[in-house]
């Protein structure tokens, strides 16, 4: 797949099929793509870098799309590493380039560049802005914390592009694109962008105004049609903290593998109550990025836990911590504890659940003695009852 816009709008980004962890959190078996453009007009704009990682893969796309041609402007959307890192060297190949950014933008830059080198050649420009280098027109839209403070998103109004920063965005590289953009771009979004859902709201109602005819972010393939189309409701729902599909996540955290068998036995137990999807995640084990993607795309989830050090088992905890950083909300939990002389999961997990915001914890939350027996069942059919009540 390619990037490709058209003959003006040029694509000199890169894959990096080498890279294991993106933000050195995120598994990525299909790599990631540094987006980045060049606009052709009689002036040159360049849209954004890409990772420190890539540099001389991007530098030989630039030099190869200009042909020869000097560029005149270099936009920077978004100070992030993976996208600016080769800011510093472009401003020292090119001497009279203008890099284009908003203020906040300027404050970040000398924390990772030689601020001195380039600082009369900074063109700061905010919300409303517009930049002309031809028959193309650049008005840029300022859209902090989507998902950094200093992001500018830019409207080209000739070919009717958004350029979104990392808005849009998705984990994998263009070589290993699917049609199946939503799976990759639901785990990017919950895990990278998903606090800032008032933030995406206000980008969307922006962007409602304008005729666009395709995205461009910075991660993941542009966006047209349909796609483009589907891309905007789920980011609208996502934005909105809205379930996207029915469904209940059983997310669990095992020592010994007996509460990994409560967590099985419960889901034959939904299934058979007619839940229309049910999930079970190994906290231990299983990507927890797709976990936290699982309890947004999901309006119940029922968390079971060891208890430990007089607490919950670590990845139980660090799974909810996810949540409270996420700005997780408005969805019910169910409570499943496990504990062999002094079970203490359900305190800690119930403490977390209640800081996020219009979360409901239904009851009864069940406390299991070891291994799962005849006895503990009764419990579990009322806990399933409870959270598939309307």
């Amino acid at each position: 797949m390619t990037n490709e816009i058209s003959k003006n709008i040029r694509y000199i980004g890169v894959d990096d099929l080498d890279i294991d962890l993106f933000e050195s959190q995120y598994i990525v078996p299909e790599g990631m793509s540094y987006n980045s453009w060049v606009i052709l007009d009689d002036k040159v704009a360049v849209m954004d870098t890409a990772d420190g990682r890539k540099e001389k893969e991007w530098t030989a796309n630039l030099v190869a799309t200009l042909n020869g041609r000097t560029p005149d402007y270099l936009i920077c959307q978004h100070m992030e590493p993976d996208h600016s890192a080769i800011i510093g060297k472009t401003m020292q190949e090119y001497p009279a380039l203008t890099l284009v950014c908003s203020q906040q933008t300027v404050k970040m830059l000398g924390f990772y560049f030689d601020l001195a080198s380039f600082a009369d050649r900074i063109q700061v420009v905010k919300e409303g802005d517009s930049l002309s280098l031809g028959t193309h027109t650049l008005h840029f839209i300022a859209a902090p914390m989507v998902h950094w403070p200093e992001v500018i998103m830019t409207y080209e109004s000739s070919e009717k592009i958004l350029c979104a920063a990392d808005g849009f965005g998705k984990f994998g590289a263009l070589c290993n694109e699917t049609d199946d953009w939503a799976c990759e771009a639901r785990r990017y979004y919950f895990n990278i962008v998903g606090k800032y859902g008032m933030q995406v709201q206000n980008v969307l109602k922006k962007a409602s105004t304008l005729e666009i005819s395709a995205i461009m972010p910075l991660h993941g393939p542009v966006l047209q049609g349909e796609a483009m189309a589907e891309a905007i409701r789920l980011y609208d729902l996502w934005s909105r903290y809205e379930p996207e599909s029915d469904g209940i996540l059983l997310a669990y955290a095992s020592i010994h593998g007996n509460t990994a068998q409560v967590a099985r036995h419960l889901a034959e137990v939904l299934k058979q109550k007619g839940a229309a999807k049910v999930v079970v995640s190994d906290l231990s084990r299983d990507d927890m990025a797709e976990v936290i993607e699982d309890a947004f795309r999901y309006p119940r989830v029922v968390c079971l836990a060891s208890s430990y050090d007089a607490g919950v088992f670590p990845p139980m905890h660090d799974f909810l911590h996810h949540l409270q950083i996420k700005a997780y909300q408005r969805r019910r939990f169910g409570l499943v504890e496990n504990g062999t002389w002094a079970p203490t999961a359900a305190k800690v997990m119930r403490h977390m659940i209640e800081s996020m915001k219009q979360c409901e914890i239904v009851e009864p939350t069940v406390t299991i003695w070891g291994k799962l027996k005849e006895t503990d069942k009764p419990a579990l059919e009322a806990l399933a009852d409870a959270m598939l009540a309307e």
